[in-house]
């Protein structure tokens, strides 16, 4: 395992009327709950065989056993007021316990695949940060081998100038970006009709 590159996953805690908000408005909250269990699992098969250390960050509280809880997966809790506090902890966190290069994900994305996480990790080579922009305007994957928590201030989280943003900030930084190619994270009842046979 290599130690020096630090995958940290964001998830959200299992609770109907909590999660998948957007989709619960098409399909009500307990089917908007199972579609977001199909895509944690998700998340979990492809997260697992990458070489990295592996954090999964939860909402509100750690349980104590469900599908991260095979030992290859350190739980930790989210911290801070808004979602760029939170990452940025996260980040800061993972720096200051080793890692060389960081990359967070979450759990909406039915088509991320462990190659364009490995491809991530390897794209730090060379740029200081990368991101995987989403089609919504947000993103899906960034990563950095430098703590930056510049990146994440002043966003207007979940509205689709996010990524617009956060490159201008990096390219605040002076420092090279690669970009990722494109995906579409699961939000909507369309967004779901478009990778629900993947599961």
């Amino acid at each position: 395992m290599n130690q020096q590159n630090t995958l940290i996953i964001f998830v959200k805690n299992e609770e109907a009327g909590k999660v998948k908000t957007r989709l619960a408005k098409s399909v009500g909250d307990d089917i908007a709950l199972e579609v977001y269990r199909k895509l944690l699992a998700y998340t979990a098969n492809i997260t697992s065989p990458l070489k990295a250390k592996k954090e999964v960050w939860y909402s509100r509280f750690i349980p104590e056993n469900d599908l991260w809880s095979d030992g290859n997966f350190n739980k930790k809790v989210q911290m801070g007021e808004d979602l760029g506090q939170r990452m940025s902890n996260a980040f800061q966190l993972s720096f200051e316990d080793g890692a060389q290069k960081a990359v967070i994900i979450g759990s909406d994305c039915g088509e991320l695949t462990s190659a364009i996480m490995g491809q991530a990790f390897e794209a730090l080579d060379d740029a200081e940060f990368v991101v995987g922009p989403a089609e919504d305007g947000g993103y899906y994957l960034l990563g950095m081998k430098n703590f930056h928590p510049e990146i994440f201030g002043d966003i207007e989280w979940s509205t689709g100038s996010v990524l617009e943003k956060t490159l201008a900030k990096m390219k605040e930084a002076g420092r090279p970006v690669h970009q990722l190619e494109k995906l579409n994270d699961v939000d909507t009842i369309e967004d779901w009709e478009r990778v629900k046979e993947k599961f």
